[in-house]
């Protein structure tokens, strides 16, 4: 189920987008429809495009792809072409959905029989009924904007993994290098330029002095600590 949502919602999503509308499927409607959804998308932050495309529709949204099959006539006396038309396209489009309008309870029943009968695997694609075309429509939106939230959502945890990871390693690279006798925390810092730890060991001592403002004697420390950590690390024997 979609869960139900206002207009002022999707407004306050944030994340507007593309939409490209079938030329075959607009010329089959009346304008007064297309004009609702020109305003219904201007008014909503996505930018209209009339394309020759296979779907009635494709949102670009949130930068997630999401393609829709709009059905404003279900002939109940022959559904096949729709679950045809279904079954090609969901083998090219990861994320599809077939908006149905269906305002009497007869083309409901009609409907539900001709789902099961196709053998139509649940949720691929799924199949979204509404009363009538302006509903039809803002279910449409209301789809594309919520699979683009998601997909913002799971890209900003991606990359909040991704800096706490990052601040992680530099917290591990700033300990390591820090417990070098005389590298102080600055000095640490600064040896960051050179990149890993690993980097550090093999810099050359031009090449510590001329990344960092360190002075000799600490590039040679550095050095001499890297081909032998032991002797700096073992605890003395009093």
């Amino acid at each position: 189920m979609i869960p139900a949502q206002n207009n002022e919602s999707i407004r306050n999503s944030g994340v507007g987008g593309v939409c490209m509308m079938s030329t075959k499927w607009r010329d089959e409607q009346h304008s007064s429809f297309i004009n609702f959804i020109s305003s219904f998308l201007t008014a909503n932050s996505f930018k209209l495009n009339p394309v020759p495309i296979a779907p009635d529709f494709i949102f670009n949204c949130g930068g997630l792809s999401v393609a829709f099959i709009f059905v404003i006539n279900y002939d109940c006396n022959n559904p096949e072409p729709i679950f045809s038309r279904a079954q090609k396209l969901k083998t090219q489009f990861a994320h599809l959905y077939v908006v149905i309008i269906l305002p009497l309870k007869e083309q409901n029943d009609f409907f539900i029989q001709s789902y099961f009968r196709y053998g139509v695997d649940i949720g691929r694609p799924t199949f979204v009924p509404a009363l009538d075309l302006e509903m039809g429509f803002e279910k449409i939106v209301r789809i594309a904007v919520l699979r683009g939230v998601c997909k913002r959502q799971d890209v900003v945890s991606k990359l909040k993994v991704e800096r706490e990871r990052l601040v992680q390693s530099t917290d591990v690279f700033l300990k390591v290098v820090s417990s070098i006798p005389r590298v102080a925390p600055h000095d640490a810092n600064a040896l960051q330029s050179i990149g890993s730890i690993e980097g550090i060991a093999k810099a050359s001592k031009e090449n510590l002095l001329e990344n960092t403002d360190m002075s000799s004697e600490k590039a040679d420390m550095i050095q001499r600590f890297f081909r032998d950590p032991k002797v700096y690390l073992s605890p003395k024997i009093s």
